[in-house]
């Protein structure tokens, strides 16, 4: 059956979960949990009713793990998992469930981004107060705008600088 399949490739050989656990650095609990959850397609049985695993399910917990950590939850792990389960007639589905998240993760990176630019700006703010002993005359916000125009401080609302909010920085 082309499902069965799909799903255990590569088979380059089976493990058994405590070698999966130390290949992906997660707990066999932990591995018991994704397969609980729906998470992990085509685990079998051997004979003797242990779960064997291939190189495919360390690479479909990496897979999880970096979806999971760029802020997928745990239902549309859920539907991309199902979707794969349903093989090659899903391709369409799982394409457009990625490149949804994608976007997402994008428009995160762009935030984190611009937020990080201030940051650097206000770190470079105090190095430069630091070394030479006197409150720089060019405030962090300014110095975005005169690095990136507009772009780098859309979204950031800027306070006029009065004695009252000086003490913040």
């Amino acid at each position: 059956m082309r499902q069965e399949h799909e799903l255990r490739e590569p088979a380059l050989h089976d493990l058994r979960i405590g070698d999966v656990a130390s290949r992906t650095g997660r707990s066999v609990h932990a591995i018991r949990w994704y397969e609980a959850q729906g998470l992990m397609p085509g685990v079998v049985r051997d004979s003797g009713g242990r779960r064997t695993y291939t190189a495919y399910h360390v690479g479909w917990l990496d897979l999880m793990d970096r979806l999971r950590r760029t802020g997928m939850s745990i239902a549309q792990l859920r539907e991309y998992t199902a979707l794969v389960k349903k093989g090659g007639a899903s391709l369409k589905a799982r394409r457009a469930l990625l490149a949804a998240h994608q976007a997402r993760v994008l428009e995160t990176i762009a935030g984190w981004t611009e937020a990080l630019a201030l940051i650097d700006a206000k770190i470079e703010f105090y190095d430069e107060w630091v070394a030479n002993g006197e409150r720089p005359a060019v405030e962090p916000h300014r110095r975005l705008r005169r690095r990136g125009g507009a772009a780098a401080t859309a979204g950031l609302r800027l306070r006029p600088r009065t004695r009252s909010n000086r003490s913040g920085d």
